[in-house]
């Protein structure tokens, strides 16, 4: 994925977190949790059937890919955080 697809992706991401009260709590998770990030990639791999009405597939799968990476994790925190 380009800079620029993810720099809209992840300002696409925020704009919801915002909508729905949960930004702060996400990139809050995201400083805090380390090794459970794994599991939560795993457990969006599990649920994508269910998870489908809410985003894209393509998103869960830069979600995923982005909370198995635990730079790109903190990347997404201090985006969510730098733009509050």
């Amino acid at each position: 994925m380009s800079v620029f697809a993810k720099q809209l992706l992840w300002q696409n991401w925020a704009e919801r977190l915002e909508r729905w009260g949960l930004r702060q709590l996400v990139a809050d998770l995201l400083d805090a949790s380390g090794p459970l990030n794994l599991l939560a990639a795993q457990a969006i791999y599990v649920g994508q059937p269910w998870l489908k009405h809410l985003m894209p597939g393509e998103h869960w799968q830069a979600l995923t890919h982005l909370l198995e990476d635990p730079a790109e994790a903190q990347a997404f925190a201090a985006f969510l955080h730098k733009n509050t």
